[in-house]
Protein backbone atom coordinates (compact mmCIF):
# COMPACT_ATOMS: atom_id res chain seq x y z
CA UNK A 1 0.00 0.00 0.00
CA UNK A 2 1.25 3.52 -1.13
CA UNK A 3 2.00 6.10 1.89
CA UNK A 4 -0.58 8.77 0.53
CA UNK A 5 -3.37 6.44 0.86
CA UNK A 6 -2.69 6.24 5.04
CA UNK A 7 -1.74 9.98 4.60
CA UNK A 8 -5.17 10.74 3.29
CA UNK A 9 -7.21 8.82 6.26
CA UNK A 10 -5.12 10.72 8.84
CA UNK A 11 -5.84 13.51 6.93
CA UNK A 12 -9.63 12.62 6.69
CA UNK A 13 -9.20 11.53 10.96
CA UNK A 14 -8.16 14.99 11.82
CA UNK A 15 -10.74 16.85 9.82
CA UNK A 16 -13.50 15.47 12.51
CA UNK A 17 -14.24 15.46 15.88
CA UNK A 18 -16.43 12.57 16.53
CA UNK A 19 -14.45 9.50 17.82
CA UNK A 20 -17.07 6.91 15.44
CA UNK A 21 -16.19 8.84 12.23
CA UNK A 22 -12.21 8.38 13.16
CA UNK A 23 -12.67 4.77 13.96
CA UNK A 24 -14.77 4.28 10.43
CA UNK A 25 -12.30 6.08 8.84
CA UNK A 26 -9.66 4.12 10.26
CA UNK A 27 -11.46 0.62 9.31
CA UNK A 28 -11.77 1.33 5.88
CA UNK A 29 -8.04 1.80 5.60
CA UNK A 30 -7.26 -1.22 7.75
CA UNK A 31 -9.60 -3.14 5.54
CA UNK A 32 -7.74 -2.22 2.44
CA UNK A 33 -4.67 -2.76 3.87
CA UNK A 34 -5.62 -6.70 4.76
CA UNK A 35 -7.18 -7.03 1.30
CA UNK A 36 -3.84 -6.09 -0.23
CA UNK A 37 -1.98 -8.11 2.20
CA UNK A 38 -3.94 -11.50 1.69
CA UNK A 39 -5.19 -14.24 4.36
CA UNK A 40 -2.36 -15.80 6.46
CA UNK A 41 -0.27 -18.19 4.35
CA UNK A 42 -0.76 -16.73 1.15
CA UNK A 43 1.72 -15.55 -1.30
CA UNK A 44 1.27 -12.09 0.02
CA UNK A 45 2.69 -12.89 3.53
CA UNK A 46 6.21 -12.15 2.19
CA UNK A 47 7.11 -9.26 3.43
CA UNK A 48 9.59 -7.83 1.25
CA UNK A 49 10.44 -4.64 1.64
CA UNK A 50 8.91 -2.04 -0.78
CA UNK A 51 6.70 -4.56 -2.40
CA UNK A 52 3.70 -2.75 -1.48
CA UNK A 53 1.96 -6.05 0.17
CA UNK A 54 2.41 -8.30 3.16
CA UNK A 55 1.09 -8.75 6.05
CA UNK A 56 3.92 -6.56 7.75
CA UNK A 57 1.78 -3.59 6.50
CA UNK A 58 -1.05 -3.52 8.85
CA UNK A 59 1.37 -3.13 11.45
CA UNK A 60 2.90 -0.27 9.95
CA UNK A 61 -0.29 1.25 8.93
CA UNK A 62 -1.51 0.56 12.60
CA UNK A 63 1.21 2.30 14.33
CA UNK A 64 1.56 5.34 11.59
CA UNK A 65 -2.52 5.83 12.13
CA UNK A 66 -1.92 5.63 16.03
CA UNK A 67 1.07 8.25 15.73
CA UNK A 68 3.79 6.28 16.07
CA UNK A 69 6.50 5.04 14.27
CA UNK A 70 7.61 1.06 14.75
CA UNK A 71 11.36 2.12 15.69
CA UNK A 72 11.91 3.36 19.46
CA UNK A 73 14.24 5.64 17.82
CA UNK A 74 15.38 6.68 14.88
CA UNK A 75 18.12 9.09 15.44
CA UNK A 76 15.61 11.87 13.76
CA UNK A 77 14.94 14.99 15.77
CA UNK A 78 13.60 18.68 14.76
CA UNK A 79 16.59 20.10 13.83
CA UNK A 80 16.74 17.29 11.13
CA UNK A 81 13.30 18.23 9.70
CA UNK A 82 14.02 21.89 9.37
CA UNK A 83 15.51 21.66 6.25
CA UNK A 84 13.40 19.51 3.77
CA UNK A 85 14.15 18.90 0.14
CA UNK A 86 11.50 19.55 -2.57
CA UNK A 87 8.83 17.47 -2.12
CA UNK A 88 7.86 14.72 -5.05
CA UNK A 89 5.52 15.48 -7.36
CA UNK A 90 3.52 11.83 -7.67
CA UNK A 91 3.33 9.79 -4.61
CA UNK A 92 5.63 6.12 -5.13
CA UNK A 93 6.23 5.46 -1.35
CA UNK A 94 5.17 2.21 0.06
CA UNK A 95 4.48 1.41 4.11
CA UNK A 96 7.14 -1.61 3.62
CA UNK A 97 9.77 0.72 2.11
CA UNK A 98 8.98 3.23 4.20
CA UNK A 99 9.57 1.00 7.36
CA UNK A 100 12.25 -0.01 6.22
CA UNK A 101 14.35 3.32 5.64
CA UNK A 102 13.27 4.34 9.31
CA UNK A 103 14.73 0.87 10.64
CA UNK A 104 18.14 1.47 8.39
CA UNK A 105 18.23 4.64 10.33
CA UNK A 106 17.74 3.37 14.01
CA UNK A 107 20.33 0.81 13.42
CA UNK A 108 22.86 3.16 12.69
CA UNK A 109 25.49 3.66 15.34
CA UNK A 110 29.26 5.06 15.86
CA UNK A 111 31.50 7.39 13.57
CA UNK A 112 29.81 8.94 10.88
CA UNK A 113 26.05 7.54 11.51
CA UNK A 114 24.94 11.13 12.02
CA UNK A 115 25.76 12.06 8.20
CA UNK A 116 24.39 7.91 7.20
CA UNK A 117 21.36 9.08 8.73
CA UNK A 118 20.51 12.57 7.51
CA UNK A 119 21.78 10.71 3.60
CA UNK A 120 18.59 8.23 4.53
CA UNK A 121 16.81 10.76 5.97
CA UNK A 122 16.77 13.08 2.57
CA UNK A 123 16.28 10.26 0.39
CA UNK A 124 13.12 9.56 2.24
CA UNK A 125 11.89 13.01 2.33
CA UNK A 126 12.35 13.30 -0.95
CA UNK A 127 10.66 10.66 -2.69
CA UNK A 128 7.63 11.86 -0.77
CA UNK A 129 5.07 13.97 -1.65
CA UNK A 130 4.45 17.83 0.31
CA UNK A 131 1.41 15.30 2.15
CA UNK A 132 3.14 12.71 2.70
CA UNK A 133 6.59 14.69 4.20
CA UNK A 134 3.66 16.49 6.47
CA UNK A 135 2.53 13.18 7.86
CA UNK A 136 6.44 11.31 7.99
CA UNK A 137 7.64 14.65 10.22
CA UNK A 138 4.75 14.32 12.71
CA UNK A 139 5.85 11.05 13.07
CA UNK A 140 9.37 11.31 13.82
CA UNK A 141 8.56 14.70 16.41
CA UNK A 142 5.65 12.42 17.80
CA UNK A 143 3.19 15.20 16.66
CA UNK A 144 0.85 13.98 14.63
CA UNK A 145 -2.07 15.83 16.06
CA UNK A 146 -4.84 14.05 14.06
CA UNK A 147 -6.64 12.85 17.38
CA UNK A 148 -6.12 8.65 16.37
CA UNK A 149 -5.03 7.47 20.03
CA UNK A 150 -4.33 3.77 20.47
CA UNK A 151 -7.83 3.10 21.57
CA UNK A 152 -9.27 4.42 18.45
CA UNK A 153 -7.13 2.30 16.65
CA UNK A 154 -8.26 -0.60 18.52
CA UNK A 155 -11.87 -0.19 18.24
CA UNK A 156 -11.14 -0.05 14.43
CA UNK A 157 -9.22 -3.03 14.40
CA UNK A 158 -12.52 -4.37 15.95
CA UNK A 159 -14.53 -2.76 13.46
CA UNK A 160 -12.79 -4.01 10.24
CA UNK A 161 -12.01 -7.29 11.19
CA UNK A 162 -15.88 -7.92 12.47
CA UNK A 163 -15.05 -9.44 15.60
CA UNK A 164 -15.90 -8.18 18.93
CA UNK A 165 -13.95 -4.94 20.74
CA UNK A 166 -13.79 -6.54 23.58
CA UNK A 167 -12.22 -9.46 22.01
CA UNK A 168 -9.61 -7.16 20.33
CA UNK A 169 -8.83 -5.37 23.63
CA UNK A 170 -8.10 -8.60 25.76
CA UNK A 171 -5.27 -9.47 22.71
CA UNK A 172 -3.84 -6.39 22.77
CA UNK A 173 -3.60 -5.80 26.26
CA UNK A 174 -1.74 -9.39 26.70
CA UNK A 175 0.52 -9.06 23.66
CA UNK A 176 1.55 -5.46 24.96
CA UNK A 177 0.90 -3.94 21.41
CA UNK A 178 -1.35 -3.44 18.68
CA UNK A 179 -0.22 -3.98 15.79
CA UNK A 180 0.42 -7.69 16.15
CA UNK A 181 -3.53 -8.39 17.47
CA UNK A 182 -4.45 -6.03 14.34
CA UNK A 183 -2.03 -8.39 11.93
CA UNK A 184 -3.91 -11.84 13.25
CA UNK A 185 -7.60 -10.55 13.21
CA UNK A 186 -7.56 -8.42 9.63
CA UNK A 187 -5.43 -11.46 7.92
CA UNK A 188 -7.05 -14.30 9.07
CA UNK A 189 -9.20 -14.99 6.33
CA UNK A 190 -12.49 -15.12 8.29
CA UNK A 191 -14.62 -14.41 11.23
CA UNK A 192 -14.23 -18.14 12.60
CA UNK A 193 -10.48 -17.57 11.86
CA UNK A 194 -10.42 -14.17 13.21
CA UNK A 195 -11.45 -15.18 16.60
CA UNK A 196 -9.78 -18.42 16.61
CA UNK A 197 -6.22 -15.99 16.27
CA UNK A 198 -7.29 -13.54 18.69
CA UNK A 199 -7.88 -16.30 21.05
CA UNK A 200 -4.26 -17.35 20.64
CA UNK A 201 -2.82 -14.40 22.56
CA UNK A 202 -2.28 -15.32 26.18
CA UNK A 203 -0.56 -14.82 29.48
CA UNK A 204 2.68 -15.97 28.43
CA UNK A 205 5.93 -15.53 31.07
CA UNK A 206 8.08 -13.65 30.08
CA UNK A 207 6.11 -11.16 27.67
CA UNK A 208 4.93 -8.33 29.55
CA UNK A 209 0.89 -7.19 29.24
CA UNK A 210 0.25 -3.93 29.69
CA UNK A 211 -0.41 -2.77 33.10
CA UNK A 212 -3.92 -1.89 35.30
CA UNK A 213 -4.52 1.71 36.01
CA UNK A 214 -6.20 3.48 38.70
CA UNK A 215 -8.98 6.56 38.09
CA UNK A 216 -8.23 8.88 40.74
CA UNK A 217 -10.69 10.56 43.61
CA UNK A 218 -10.40 13.48 45.82
CA UNK A 219 -10.47 11.58 49.24
CA UNK A 220 -10.76 8.54 50.85
CA UNK A 221 -14.66 8.60 51.31
CA UNK A 222 -15.01 9.33 47.32
CA UNK A 223 -13.43 6.61 46.26
CA UNK A 224 -15.21 4.36 48.82
CA UNK A 225 -18.18 6.05 47.25
CA UNK A 226 -16.95 5.42 43.72
CA UNK A 227 -16.50 2.02 44.59
CA UNK A 228 -20.12 1.33 46.01
CA UNK A 229 -18.39 0.48 49.51
CA UNK A 230 -19.01 1.51 53.36
CA UNK A 231 -21.15 0.02 55.86
CA UNK A 232 -24.72 -1.95 55.14
CA UNK A 233 -27.41 0.17 54.62
CA UNK A 234 -29.48 -0.26 57.59
CA UNK A 235 -29.41 3.26 59.51
CA UNK A 236 -25.76 3.75 58.10
CA UNK A 237 -24.16 0.54 59.79
CA UNK A 238 -23.01 -2.69 58.85
CA UNK A 239 -24.91 -5.33 61.50
CA UNK A 240 -25.44 -9.46 60.09
CA UNK A 241 -28.61 -8.80 58.24
CA UNK A 242 -26.87 -5.91 56.54
CA UNK A 243 -23.37 -6.27 56.25
CA UNK A 244 -20.62 -3.90 54.22
CA UNK A 245 -19.16 -3.82 51.22
CA UNK A 246 -14.94 -4.14 52.06
CA UNK A 247 -12.59 -2.81 50.22
CA UNK A 248 -8.41 -2.99 50.23
CA UNK A 249 -6.69 0.12 50.50
CA UNK A 250 -3.06 -0.31 49.74
CA UNK A 251 -0.39 1.97 50.14
CA UNK A 252 0.73 4.06 47.73
CA UNK A 253 4.13 3.77 46.93
CA UNK A 254 5.84 6.73 45.05
CA UNK A 255 8.27 3.87 42.98
CA UNK A 256 8.63 3.07 39.37
CA UNK A 257 5.98 0.83 38.52
CA UNK A 258 7.63 -2.71 37.45
CA UNK A 259 6.29 -5.60 36.22
CA UNK A 260 8.11 -9.24 36.92
CA UNK A 261 7.84 -12.03 34.84
CA UNK A 262 10.02 -15.43 36.35
CA UNK A 263 10.41 -18.79 34.47
CA UNK A 264 12.69 -20.56 36.30
CA UNK A 265 16.12 -18.91 36.98
CA UNK A 266 15.29 -16.92 33.86
CA UNK A 267 13.96 -13.45 35.42
CA UNK A 268 12.78 -10.29 32.99
CA UNK A 269 12.05 -6.57 34.93
CA UNK A 270 9.63 -4.75 32.65
CA UNK A 271 8.78 -1.01 33.39
CA UNK A 272 5.09 0.56 33.40
CA UNK A 273 5.69 1.24 29.20
CA UNK A 274 7.08 -2.53 29.25
CA UNK A 275 10.89 -1.26 28.57
CA UNK A 276 13.17 -4.11 29.92
CA UNK A 277 15.40 -3.30 32.57
CA UNK A 278 16.63 -6.79 33.51
CA UNK A 279 20.28 -5.84 33.52
CA UNK A 280 19.92 -2.33 35.68
CA UNK A 281 18.10 -3.50 38.41
CA UNK A 282 19.93 -7.04 39.60
CA UNK A 283 18.45 -6.83 43.15
CA UNK A 284 14.90 -6.76 41.63
CA UNK A 285 16.11 -9.89 39.61
CA UNK A 286 17.79 -11.81 43.00
CA UNK A 287 14.60 -10.97 45.25
CA UNK A 288 12.49 -12.77 41.99
CA UNK A 289 14.43 -15.69 42.46
CA UNK A 290 13.82 -16.41 46.37
CA UNK A 291 10.39 -16.43 46.05
CA UNK A 292 8.52 -19.59 46.66
CA UNK A 293 7.19 -20.40 42.81
CA UNK A 294 8.91 -21.51 39.64
CA UNK A 295 6.96 -19.68 37.21
CA UNK A 296 5.25 -16.27 38.52
CA UNK A 297 3.93 -12.50 36.88
CA UNK A 298 3.75 -9.92 39.59
CA UNK A 299 3.25 -6.31 39.46
CA UNK A 300 4.31 -3.58 41.36
CA UNK A 301 6.66 -0.67 42.61
CA UNK A 302 10.13 -0.79 42.68
CA UNK A 303 12.05 2.34 45.23
CA UNK A 304 15.01 3.10 47.30
CA UNK A 305 14.20 2.81 50.61
CA UNK A 306 16.43 4.33 53.66
CA UNK A 307 17.89 2.72 56.39
CA UNK A 308 14.68 4.28 58.76
CA UNK A 309 12.19 2.52 56.02
CA UNK A 310 11.06 6.18 54.85
CA UNK A 311 11.04 6.06 50.92
CA UNK A 312 14.19 8.28 49.26
CA UNK A 313 12.94 10.76 47.05
CA UNK A 314 11.97 9.31 43.83
CA UNK A 315 14.93 11.31 42.08
CA UNK A 316 17.37 8.66 43.43
CA UNK A 317 14.48 5.54 42.25
CA UNK A 318 14.56 7.36 38.54
CA UNK A 319 18.47 7.43 39.05
CA UNK A 320 18.54 3.64 39.40
CA UNK A 321 16.10 2.74 36.55
CA UNK A 322 16.84 5.00 33.75
CA UNK A 323 19.08 4.27 30.79
CA UNK A 324 22.81 5.73 31.76
CA UNK A 325 24.88 4.96 28.34
CA UNK A 326 27.65 7.08 29.70
CA UNK A 327 28.34 5.53 32.69
CA UNK A 328 31.15 2.66 33.10
CA UNK A 329 30.16 -0.98 34.68
CA UNK A 330 31.93 -0.03 37.95
CA UNK A 331 30.24 3.51 38.22
CA UNK A 332 26.78 1.53 37.56
CA UNK A 333 28.08 -1.27 40.26
CA UNK A 334 28.76 1.84 42.19
CA UNK A 335 25.40 2.96 42.26
CA UNK A 336 23.37 -0.17 42.66
CA UNK A 337 25.67 -0.46 45.59
CA UNK A 338 24.81 3.17 47.39
CA UNK A 339 20.72 3.31 45.89
CA UNK A 340 19.19 -0.05 46.17
CA UNK A 341 15.96 -1.17 45.15
CA UNK A 342 13.47 -2.44 46.93
CA UNK A 343 10.38 -4.39 45.64
CA UNK A 344 7.07 -4.48 46.65
CA UNK A 345 3.92 -6.21 44.64
CA UNK A 346 0.73 -5.46 44.85
CA UNK A 347 -0.37 -8.00 42.59
CA UNK A 348 0.06 -11.03 40.83
CA UNK A 349 -0.89 -12.61 37.53
CA UNK A 350 0.10 -16.31 37.70
CA UNK A 351 1.43 -18.51 39.76
CA UNK A 352 2.85 -21.91 38.62
CA UNK A 353 1.18 -22.32 35.59
CA UNK A 354 -2.03 -20.95 36.65
CA UNK A 355 -3.41 -17.35 35.06
CA UNK A 356 -4.95 -15.26 37.78
CA UNK A 357 -6.04 -11.98 35.09
CA UNK A 358 -10.11 -12.94 35.35
CA UNK A 359 -9.95 -14.19 39.09
CA UNK A 360 -11.44 -11.56 41.41
CA UNK A 361 -8.66 -9.19 43.74
CA UNK A 362 -9.66 -11.34 46.95
CA UNK A 363 -8.73 -14.40 45.22
CA UNK A 364 -5.56 -12.93 43.41
CA UNK A 365 -4.59 -11.51 47.17
CA UNK A 366 -4.47 -14.77 49.18
CA UNK A 367 -1.81 -16.09 46.62
CA UNK A 368 0.04 -13.02 46.69
CA UNK A 369 0.50 -12.84 50.73
CA UNK A 370 1.78 -16.63 49.94
CA UNK A 371 4.29 -16.31 47.38
CA UNK A 372 5.28 -12.44 48.13
CA UNK A 373 5.73 -12.17 52.31
CA UNK A 374 7.49 -9.16 53.05
CA UNK A 375 7.69 -8.07 49.81
CA UNK A 376 4.02 -7.58 49.31
CA UNK A 377 2.53 -3.75 49.38
CA UNK A 378 0.85 -2.66 52.86
CA UNK A 379 -2.89 -3.53 52.77
CA UNK A 380 -6.32 -2.72 54.66
CA UNK A 381 -9.29 -4.42 53.92
CA UNK A 382 -11.65 -2.68 55.59
CA UNK A 383 -15.78 -1.27 55.22
CA UNK A 384 -15.25 1.61 57.27
CA UNK A 385 -14.25 5.06 55.57
CA UNK A 386 -13.18 6.84 58.53
CA UNK A 387 -11.07 3.27 59.32
CA UNK A 388 -9.68 4.12 55.76
CA UNK A 389 -9.71 7.70 56.17
CA UNK A 390 -6.92 6.81 59.07
CA UNK A 391 -4.93 4.57 57.11
CA UNK A 392 -4.63 6.83 54.31
CA UNK A 393 -2.94 9.64 57.07
CA UNK A 394 -0.81 7.15 58.66
CA UNK A 395 0.47 6.45 55.05
CA UNK A 396 1.01 10.00 53.72
CA UNK A 397 2.73 10.48 57.42
CA UNK A 398 4.92 7.87 56.49
CA UNK A 399 6.54 9.95 53.37
CA UNK A 400 4.03 7.40 50.99
CA UNK A 401 2.40 8.86 47.92
CA UNK A 402 -1.01 8.15 49.35
CA UNK A 403 -3.61 4.84 48.78
CA UNK A 404 -5.16 3.10 46.16
CA UNK A 405 -8.66 2.22 46.96
CA UNK A 406 -9.61 -1.10 45.17
CA UNK A 407 -12.19 -3.35 44.81
CA UNK A 408 -12.07 -7.08 45.95
CA UNK A 409 -14.75 -8.42 42.99
CA UNK A 410 -12.71 -6.65 40.39
CA UNK A 411 -10.54 -8.69 37.27
CA UNK A 412 -6.91 -7.52 36.46
CA UNK A 413 -8.10 -5.04 33.52
CA UNK A 414 -4.72 -4.71 32.03
CA UNK A 415 -4.13 -1.78 29.70
CA UNK A 416 -7.05 0.16 30.83
CA UNK A 417 -8.15 2.88 33.93
CA UNK A 418 -10.18 0.63 34.95
CA UNK A 419 -13.19 1.59 37.53
CA UNK A 420 -11.86 -0.97 40.15
CA UNK A 421 -9.09 1.07 41.23
CA UNK A 422 -8.98 4.66 42.57
CA UNK A 423 -5.75 6.30 44.12
CA UNK A 424 -5.93 8.84 46.45
CA UNK A 425 -3.32 11.38 46.98
CA UNK A 426 -3.07 14.15 49.57
CA UNK A 427 -3.18 17.12 47.59
CA UNK A 428 -4.17 17.97 43.97
CA UNK A 429 -2.18 16.45 41.10
CA UNK A 430 -2.03 16.26 37.26
CA UNK A 431 0.60 14.85 34.52
CA UNK A 432 0.55 17.69 32.07
CA UNK A 433 3.13 17.85 29.19
CA UNK A 434 5.22 20.87 28.80
CA UNK A 435 4.82 22.83 25.91
CA UNK A 436 7.04 25.66 26.07
CA UNK A 437 9.90 27.14 28.29
CA UNK A 438 10.81 30.64 28.85
CA UNK A 439 14.55 31.61 29.15
CA UNK A 440 15.43 32.66 33.17
CA UNK A 441 16.08 35.90 34.72
CA UNK A 442 17.70 37.64 37.65
CA UNK A 443 19.61 34.12 39.21
CA UNK A 444 17.67 32.15 36.86
CA UNK A 445 20.11 33.70 33.75
CA UNK A 446 21.23 31.30 31.46
CA UNK A 447 18.82 28.40 32.26
CA UNK A 448 15.81 27.53 31.01
CA UNK A 449 12.56 28.16 33.84
CA UNK A 450 9.32 29.04 33.89
CA UNK A 451 7.59 25.85 31.70
CA UNK A 452 4.06 26.31 30.02
CA UNK A 453 1.69 23.67 30.83
CA UNK A 454 -0.50 21.64 28.73
CA UNK A 455 -3.50 18.94 29.09
CA UNK A 456 -3.87 16.62 26.62
CA UNK A 457 -6.75 16.78 24.48
CA UNK A 458 -8.14 13.63 23.54
CA UNK A 459 -9.12 14.44 19.95
CA UNK A 460 -5.50 15.69 19.79
CA UNK A 461 -2.81 18.01 20.76
CA UNK A 462 -2.72 19.66 23.96
CA UNK A 463 -4.76 22.47 26.11
CA UNK A 464 -2.66 25.00 27.95
CA UNK A 465 -3.47 25.22 31.38
CA UNK A 466 -0.84 28.09 32.75
CA UNK A 467 2.56 28.36 33.83
CA UNK A 468 5.27 27.95 36.87
CA UNK A 469 8.55 28.05 37.82
CA UNK A 470 7.78 27.20 41.54
CA UNK A 471 9.62 23.87 42.83
CA UNK A 472 12.39 23.77 41.05
CA UNK A 473 15.59 23.21 42.59
CA UNK A 474 19.07 24.49 41.04
CA UNK A 475 19.45 20.91 39.94
CA UNK A 476 16.44 20.60 38.34
CA UNK A 477 16.93 24.06 36.43
CA UNK A 478 20.38 22.22 35.04
CA UNK A 479 18.44 18.94 33.80
CA UNK A 480 15.96 21.27 32.37
CA UNK A 481 18.15 23.59 30.48
CA UNK A 482 19.57 20.79 28.66
CA UNK A 483 16.83 18.62 28.13
CA UNK A 484 14.22 21.49 26.46
CA UNK A 485 17.46 22.51 24.19
CA UNK A 486 17.07 18.58 22.81
CA UNK A 487 13.26 19.01 21.99
CA UNK A 488 13.45 22.58 21.13
CA UNK A 489 11.35 23.72 17.41
CA UNK A 490 11.71 27.23 17.71
CA UNK A 491 13.62 29.78 19.89
CA UNK A 492 12.49 33.41 19.71
CA UNK A 493 15.05 34.69 22.13
CA UNK A 494 12.79 34.84 24.99
CA UNK A 495 10.39 31.66 24.71
CA UNK A 496 11.44 28.19 23.39
CA UNK A 497 8.85 25.64 21.81
CA UNK A 498 9.73 22.36 22.25
CA UNK A 499 8.51 19.09 21.10
CA UNK A 500 5.59 17.80 23.16
CA UNK A 501 7.14 14.67 24.50
CA UNK A 502 8.28 15.80 28.64
CA UNK A 503 5.58 14.63 31.54
CA UNK A 504 5.52 16.73 34.79
CA UNK A 505 3.84 16.43 37.79
CA UNK A 506 2.38 19.21 39.20
CA UNK A 507 0.57 19.97 42.21
CA UNK A 508 -1.44 23.11 42.43
CA UNK A 509 -4.17 24.45 45.44
CA UNK A 510 -6.83 25.06 42.59
CA UNK A 511 -8.34 25.45 39.35
CA UNK A 512 -9.37 29.05 38.04
CA UNK A 513 -12.05 30.05 35.21
CA UNK A 514 -9.52 31.96 32.84
CA UNK A 515 -10.21 33.65 29.53
CA UNK A 516 -6.33 33.75 28.95
CA UNK A 517 -6.07 30.09 27.91
CA UNK A 518 -8.19 28.40 25.72
CA UNK A 519 -9.58 25.62 27.91
CA UNK A 520 -10.99 28.41 30.34
CA UNK A 521 -8.97 27.23 32.95
CA UNK A 522 -5.94 27.92 34.87
CA UNK A 523 -4.21 26.46 37.73
CA UNK A 524 -4.05 28.31 40.52
CA UNK A 525 -0.28 28.14 42.63
CA UNK A 526 0.99 25.33 40.78
CA UNK A 527 4.39 24.11 41.70
CA UNK A 528 6.59 21.62 40.22
CA UNK A 529 6.81 18.38 41.71
CA UNK A 530 8.80 16.02 39.21
CA UNK A 531 9.94 15.17 35.94
CA UNK A 532 7.77 12.23 34.89
CA UNK A 533 10.08 10.24 32.34
CA UNK A 534 8.32 7.13 33.21
CA UNK A 535 5.10 8.33 31.62
CA UNK A 536 4.77 9.58 28.16
CA UNK A 537 2.58 12.44 26.93
CA UNK A 538 0.06 10.12 25.55
CA UNK A 539 -0.52 9.16 29.23
CA UNK A 540 -0.75 12.36 30.71
CA UNK A 541 -4.28 13.74 32.17
CA UNK A 542 -6.62 14.89 29.91
CA UNK A 543 -8.53 18.35 29.57
CA UNK A 544 -11.43 16.35 30.33
CA UNK A 545 -10.58 15.20 33.79
CA UNK A 546 -8.91 18.57 34.26
CA UNK A 547 -12.73 20.13 34.02
CA UNK A 548 -14.32 17.39 36.07
CA UNK A 549 -11.78 18.00 38.49
CA UNK A 550 -13.43 22.02 38.90
CA UNK A 551 -16.54 20.73 38.54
Amino acid sequence: MLLAEVAATSDAVAATRSRLAKRAAIADLLRRVADDAGPSGTAADTDEPGDGGGRDEVEIAVAYLAGELRQRRTGLGWRSLRDLPAPAEEPSLTLTAVDAAFARMADLSGPGSATARQAEAAALFGAATAREQSLLAGLVSGELRQGALDSVVVDAVAEAADVPADAVRRAVMLAGATGPVARAALTAGSLEAATEALATFRLTVGRPVRPMLAQSAPDVGAALDKLGAGPGTEGGEADGDHPGTAVAVDVKLDGIRIQVHRDGDDVRVFTRSLDDITERVPEIVAAARALPARTLVLDGEALVVGPDGVPRPFQETAARSATQGERSAAEEAELAASLELSPFFFDVLHVDGHDLLDEPLRDRLAVLDDVAGSHAVRRLVTDDPAVAAEFFESAVAEGQEGVVVKSLDTPYAAGRRGAGWIKVKPRHTLDLVVLAVEQGSGRRRGWLSNIWLGARDPDGGFVMLGKTFKGMTDEMLEWQTRRFRELETSDDGYVVHVRPEQVVEIAFDGLQRSTRYPGGLALRFARVLRYRDDKTAAEADTIDAVRALAR
